[in-house]
């Protein structure tokens, strides 16, 4: 029976680029998301829609249908001043806020004298993802889920930073 929009689904998986794994929650905690919300790449959740509850499956899933193609164009030369206080390497990532005011991901590619490269492509762009995935959970979504399309299992906690106000959790 396939997957429908708004069904809450629980998968486990192990991604691959080649034969390096780069994000696997095996053992772990599952992934649980609203389907046909775009919560996940569009590749695995069409890969998907066709298993059952407890079903395995290994699923291609090309560059266009993941973080896209590496776009040689998004790479930007900074001052190097606008990184005081941080210990540049090349590679690492870097967190800052974009033009719009979301959150943006950019790998420090080059360091010279005076400037940085920085590169704003996703660290996945360009590749083809192998996904080893297991179909834990799929129900109904209740009706709060539905309509905030965020699944209960991934609300937070009311006694933390909610409308308990707990302790301990930095939310003062």
């Amino acid at each position: 029976m396939a997957i429908e929009t708004n069904q809450i689904v629980s998968i486990e998986y192990e991604v691959r680029d080649g034969e390096v794994v780069v994000d696997s929650n095996i053992g772990g905690t599952p992934l649980v998301f609203m389907f046909g919300k775009g919560q996940i790449i569009p590749g695995l959740e069409n890969g998907i829609v066709n298993m059952s509850i407890g079903e395995k499956a290994d699923i291609l899933v090309k560059p266009e249908d993941a973080y896209g193609e590496l776009n040689l164009e998004a790479k930007q030369e900074v001052p190097k001043d606008q990184f005081s206080g941080i210990d540049l390497e090349v590679g690492m990532t870097l967190y800052g806020q974009g033009e719009n005011g979301a959150t943006v991901q950019v790998i420090v590619k080059e360091i010279g004298e005076e400037n940085i490269i920085i590169d704003f492509n996703h660290p996945l762009a360009g590749k083809s993802l192998m996904f080893a995935v297991t179909i834990n959970n799929v129900r109904e979504a209740s009706e709060e889920e539905a309509m905030t399309g965020v699944p209960q299992e991934n609300k937070q906690d009311d006694d933390c930073c909610g409308t308990g106000g707990g302790t301990g959790c930095g939310c003062n």
